[in-house]
């Protein structure tokens, strides 16, 4: 028979072993449950960071787009033509001159005994501006003085001798042929007279040249000689006079707008170094022809200069307004000069270029008139880039906001 004792230990030892494999296995359970919910966070951490690339590559490839897409549109500036019925204004360079200017020549010979006025003297009419001593013209007055005497004394003599003549003719004492010689004596005697006279008149008039005097009012702005220069009458210039008001103008007025300017019109002059100070003056006649070595026209303008603030011979600016002809005038920058001609990028409702061709006018600078091709409601592309074509699609750049004061 078996122990009952050692029956109980080996069912001790088999309850001790049973109960250490069911720790064993829960142990494991944990175990695996525990990988599984790491398992399990691992994927989803790994997942949630492949949605987030494939989210910023989404939306890095959409930036990329618009990038590409922005650079790609061509941007443009649109203006629309106007109308020039209001006219234009050109500016055009001119030199001041005096209203008369001439210079100042002897017609005595001789020499500067004194000179009276000098360079910027304001003078009158009459006023002696150099003294000349012509001791060779004083000898020839002399000598006419005497042949003018001596004419009149065989005057006398020939009409004596002829009423003589005629008595002695009445008593039939002389031919008829010599009272006809002694008439032409008379007649001959009294033409000498006449000669010695006219001869006389004229080196006295002569001697008047010995003071030279100004022939207008004016400035001296110019004198050439000093005392005890030798005068000839070769028209050497002793001095140069202008007078200073009214000043003239003359303006090369170009062909293009030659038909434009009309006497009596009202211009503005300005010169550089008076700045700020504007001078009106008047178109007073035109050469109404144009000149064929420089294709202008040569027009006069009449300035007031009372107070002498302008001087002769300065550089100025005229600025001339013109009558408007009733075209179209565009931006210069918005023509395109292409093989085929001159064009227009012309821009629609939906931003669609086209290159219109167009005839040309005046060009005054900043703007051209367009005689030909456009619409008053046209949008033309401001400085268009040479590579613009026909269908190119634009987008109108919007204006910059005007900064608040």
């Amino acid at each position: 028979m078996t122990d009952p004792q050692d029956h109980s230990e080996r069912h001790g030892g088999l309850a001790l072993h049973a109960r250490g494999d069911e720790h064993d296995l829960l142990r494991r359970r944990q175990i695996v449950r525990r990988m599984k919910i790491v398992s399990l966070a691992i994927l989803v951490l790994l997942g949630l960071g492949a949605a987030r690339t494939v989210l910023s590559r989404a939306s890095n490839a959409k930036e990329l787009q618009a990038a590409v897409t922005g650079h790609a549109a061509i941007y443009v500036k649109t203006a629309s033509p106007k109308q020039s019925g209001a006219g234009q204004t050109i500016q055009l360079p001119g030199t001041l001159q005096g209203a008369v200017q001439a210079p100042i020549a002897a017609r005595a010979a001789g020499y500067v005994k004194e000179w009276k006025k000098d360079i910027g003297s304001t003078v009158k009419k009459g006023d002696v501006l150099a003294v000349i001593e012509a001791p060779e013209l004083d000898q020839q007055v002399s000598q006419a003085v005497a042949a003018r005497d001596q004419m009149a004394s065989t005057v006398t003599l020939a009409q004596s001798t002829a009423e003589r003549w005629e008595a002695l003719r009445k008593k039939d004492v002389v031919s008829q042929q010599d009272l006809d010689e002694r008439r032409s004596a008379v007649v001959q005697a009294r033409a000498n007279l006449a000669a010695a006279d006219a001869n006389l008149q004229r080196l006295r008039q002569l001697e008047d040249f010995k003071r030279v005097v100004a022939p207008f009012d004016g400035v001296v702005t110019r004198r050439n000689i000093d005392v005890g220069d030798l005068i000839d009458t070769t028209g050497r210039a002793l001095f140069t006079m202008s007078q200073t008001d009214p000043l003239r103008v003359y303006v090369n007025v170009p062909q293009a707008y030659a038909n434009l300017v009309r006497t009596g019109q009202q211009v503005v002059v300005s010169q550089a170094e008076l700045r700020g100070q504007q001078f009106k003056g008047q178109v007073t006649r035109t050469a109404a022809s144009i000149d064929t070595s420089t294709r202008t026209m040569q027009i006069e303008v009449s300035l007031p200069n009372k107070d002498g603030a302008l001087l002769p011979g300065a550089f100025v600016q005229v600025a001339l307004p013109l009558q408007g002809g009733g075209t179209l005038t565009v931006p210069a920058n918005a023509l395109l000069f292409r093989g085929e001609g001159v064009r227009v990028a012309l821009v629609d409702g939906q931003g669609k270029v086209r290159l219109q061709p167009v005839t040309l006018g005046r060009n005054t600078g900043d703007s051209v008139e367009v005689l030909d091709g456009l619409a008053l409601a046209d949008k033309l592309v401001l400085n268009p880039p040479d590579a613009l074509l026909d269908g190119d699609v634009v987008t109108l750049q919007a204006p910059a906001a005007k900064a608040s004061s």
